[in-house]
């Protein structure tokens, strides 16, 4: 597929949900629960596709994983959760690989740009996972960040689902949020995930900063070798002459 092409779709799917993120109505827990009711034992499955699906485009998550504790209980409802968020994540990751790694390979040589990719591949898991805790990070984004620098699909994968596992079981567990307000406790776990996350990229970046303040001297030394070695056939040369 051609590089315009690939620029002229890729902005069309990404119109789209974002048009989407604002135009299709998030049903609401009264609705869902109407809904299940006439799913019968089909509700776990059609809710695991309209989870995966929806969430592909920056619709909040916090709402599904709500759903999923009204209507499947709290163990059902994390394990369906944390299934669609990691099919919702590779989907986005993928689609957006797709569509726009070519797009912005050709903007790698710009430093600000590199200095990305190479900190969040380089970081692997542990960097996913750290993003993936801060609750102010939004989901979607992030999987086509992740999607169109270079980081790896496994390690991506776990990251995002360790990183989701906190607060997808404290929001599908505490289904008290469903009243309408934010319970004090999920914004104690919210602040802890941030921490967390916080810690962890902090501890990525300071990895990343000691690993090219150590390949510098080993640089340097190389340098100065090559002109001790130089220096030396040079006197060799000269008394070989006289």
């Amino acid at each position: 597929m051609p590089r315009r092409t690939k620029l002229i779709v890729a902005v069309v799917v990404l119109a789209v949900l974002v048009a989407a993120a604002f135009v299709l109505p998030v049903p609401s827990p009264a609705h869902l629960r109407d809904w299940a009711a006439g799913a019968g034992p089909a509700t776990a499955l059609l809710f695991l596709a309209a989870y995966s699906l929806l969430t592909v485009a920056p619709i909040p998550r916090t709402v599904f994983n709500l759903a999923a504790g009204l209507l499947l209980g709290p163990v059902a409802g994390v394990a369906v959760a944390l299934t669609a968020t990691g099919i919702s994540g590779l989907l986005g990751f993928g689609l957006a690989r797709l569509l726009g790694r070519d797009l912005v390979s050709r903007h790698l040589r710009r430093k600000a740009v590199r200095t990305v990719d190479e900190r969040l591949a380089g970081g692997g898991v542990l960097a996913v996972t750290s993003l993936r805790l801060i609750p102010v990070v939004p989901f979607a984004p992030l999987s086509y960040c992740c999607g169109i620098l270079s980081v790896r699909p496994l390690p991506y994968l776990a990251g995002t689902v360790l990183g989701s596992l906190p607060g997808t079981v404290a929001v599908v567990v505490l289904g008290d949020a469903l009243t309408g307000g934010t319970p004090p406790a999920l914004l104690a776990c919210y602040l802890g995930f941030a921490l967390v996350g916080a810690l962890g990229m902090i501890k990525v970046l300071r990895g990343a900063a000691y690993g090219s303040r150590t390949e510098q001297p080993a640089t340097l030394d190389a340098v100065r070798g090559e002109g001790v070695r130089a220096r030396f056939h040079q006197e060799v040369q000269a008394v070989s002459e006289e």
